[in-house]
């Protein structure tokens, strides 16, 4: 299935289990932060799925949790919903063809998730604003971060304007990963209308 991605245009260079060990620490860094309990039910997004990275294999490994797999981009949100057909995962995992800042004003997904992902999403700033309005309180977003990532793209007050706070920083599957929690229900302000996150970052 990466395969067909990388055909595609939609996965970059890199052996193909670099990039599943590396969605494999997205898992690893849930179990330390939340140590959520196997077999009871969760649901989790993919902002920016593309490829189907980390969204796909982490819906195949984590089989109680039922998955949105967030991608604008119309051949991408195709392949992927081909991709959760031949995977087998149609019941457990859907597309969402949409911008994640309408996604996260939409009854049936603002405030429902314990937990957000993104690989290759978004600055932090817009990348927080986009998963707050997803999250219940007490759900945790996991952001894969760049090589030597420090502390200070997550500041606290900033943070703190969208109910999040920076919980902690793990390395896994060859890979850094930034854990969000949800402190408190995200502002009704947020997300802001599409494209404002990025023109007009919160910090």
């Amino acid at each position: 299935m990466l395969e067909d991605a990388r055909r595609l245009g939609f996965l970059g260079p890199g052996p193909v289990e670099t990039h599943l060990d590396h969605a494999g620490g997205f898992a690893e860094a849930w179990r330390v932060a939340a140590q959520p309990v196997e077999g009871v039910a969760a649901r989790a997004a993919d902002l920016g799925s593309g490829a189907g990275l980390p969204g796909l294999p982490l819906a195949l490994a984590l089989t109680w949790c039922s998955w949105v797999l967030v991608e604008a981009g119309v051949r991408r949100a195709a392949f992927l919903r081909a991709a959760v057909e031949r995977l087998g995962l149609t019941g457990r995992v859907e597309v969402a063809e949409e911008r994640a800042e309408v996604l996260g004003r939409h009854p049936a997904h603002r405030g429902g998730y314990d937990l957000v992902v993104a690989r290759s999403f978004a600055a932090p700033p817009v990348l927080a604003e986009c998963a707050a309005p997803l999250l219940r309180v007490g759900g945790r977003a996991i952001v894969s971060e760049p090589p030597g990532g420090s502390p200070a793209r997550w500041p606290a007050a900033g943070l703190q304007q969208l109910g999040l706070a920076a919980e902690m920083a793990v390395v896994a599957g060859g890979g850094a990963f930034q854990v969000l929690r949800m402190e408190r229900e995200c502002p009704a302000r947020f997300p802001r209308r599409v494209g404002v996150p990025a023109k007009r970052p919160v910090f």
